[in-house]
C-alpha cells in the first residue's frame, strides 16, 4: 500500500519590523530567506515600521519585500494615515478584538499553494495593555466559527504577558495550526509543537536595529527609566537583524510538524 502524499506548508512568521531601517533590512533579506527555506506563505508584523505605527507606504514596502499578510498591534492608530488603507486592503490586519467601530478587519482567509485556504487572525492581549480591548480568547472563538472549512489557521497574538500568550497557544491547540507572540521584540527559545498539533512560540523577536532597546536608541530608553522629559522615540542607528520562526504544517493531517527559529544578523 502506498503511503499518503504529504502536503507540507512552510509558513514564515517575521517579528515586529521597527523603523525604515527595519523595512529596508527586510527588503534586502526576506526573499532570499524564503527561497532558502522553501517558504510558501509569509506573515510580517509591521506595527512599528514608523517607530510607533505604520504608514501606507511602509505597508506597501513590506509587501514588496515578500510579505503575504501584514499584522499590526497596539500602535495601529499612532499613524492615523493607515485608517483608509486598512479599509481598502484586506491583506493588512489590525487586531480583531479592537472594538467594531474602528476601521479595517482583524482576520482574513487567503489562497495558498495547491488551493490551500490559509486563515490569519490578528489578536491583541489585555494584560498590561488596555482593558478596553475585547477578550481575545472569546474573539478567537467567534472568528474560528466564521473560518470553518479553512485548511490552515495562523494566529499573531500581540501581547505583553508571556503567560497570556502561552495560555492562548494551549487554548487554540487542536483548533489552529500555529500561534506566535509579537510585541515584546525579544525572541524566545520555546519553539514547540503542543499535544494536539499546534506550533507555538512565545515571541518572534523583531526586525530592525540590533544595537538598541527593542529597536529604539538606548539613550532614549534609559532617559525614560531615569524619569527624564518624554521624547519621541527614534529607531537606533547601526547594524540590523531579522528574527522569525518557520512553521512546517502537514495540511492533510491538520498539525504542525516542526517549529524552527530563523534569524539573520549583520
Amino acid at each position: 500500500m502506498r503511503g499518503r502524499q504529504v502536503m507540507i506548508l512552510n509558513v514564515l512568521a517575521v517579528g515586529d519590523v521597527v523603523g525604515d531601517s527595519g523595512v529596508e533590512y527586510l527588503s534586502r533579506h526576506l526573499r532570499g530567506l524564503k527561497k532558502l527555506k522553501g517558504v510558501h506563505f509569509t506573515v510580517v508584523n509591521g506595527e512599528n515600521a514608523s517607530g510607533v505605527g505604520i504608514l501606507p507606504r511602509q505597508a506597501r514596502e513590506i509587501f514588496d519585500a515578500g510579505a503575504d499578510v501584514v499584522t499590526l498591534g497596539n500602535h495601529t492608530w499612532n499613524r492615523i494615515q493607515i485608517a483608509d488603507f486598512l479599509e481598502s486592503d484586506r491583506y493588512t490586519l489590525r487586531p480583531a478584538n479592537y472594538t467594531s467601530r474602528v476601521p479595517g478587519r482583524g482576520w482574513g482567509v487567503y489562497d495558498g499553494p495547491k488551493g490551500v485556504r490559509i486563515g490569519v487572525i490578528n489578536l491583541i492581549g489585555r494584560c498590561e495593555m488596555d482593558s478596553n480591548f475585547e477578550n481575545p480568547f472569546t474573539t478567537a472563538d467567534r472568528v474560528l466559527k466564521r473560518m470553518e472549512g479553512t485548511d490552515v489557521v495562523l494566529v499573531d497574538f500581540h501581547a505583553e504577558a508571556t503567560s497570556e500568550k502561552g495560555a492562548m497557544g494551549w487554548y487554540l491547540d487542536g483548533r489552529a495550526h500555529a500561534v506566535w507572540g509579537t510585541h515584546t521584540h525579544v525572541p524566545t527559545a520555546d519553539c514547540q509543537v503542543l499535544p494536539k498539533g499546534l506550533g507555538f512560540v512565545t515571541d518572534l523577536g523583531m526586525t530592525g536595529p540590533a544595537q538598541s532597546v527593542l529597536g529604539i536608541r538606548p539613550e532614549q530608553a534609559i532617559n525614560r527609566f531615569l524619569g527624564g522629559l518624554p521624547r519621541r522615540f527614534e529607531p537606533a542607528p547601526g547594524p540590523c537583524k531579522l528574527e522569525s520562526v518557520l512553521f512546517s504544517i502537514d495540511v492533510d493531517a491538520g498539525r504542525c510538524l516542526s517549529v524552527e527559529r530563523v534569524d539573520i544578523r549583520d
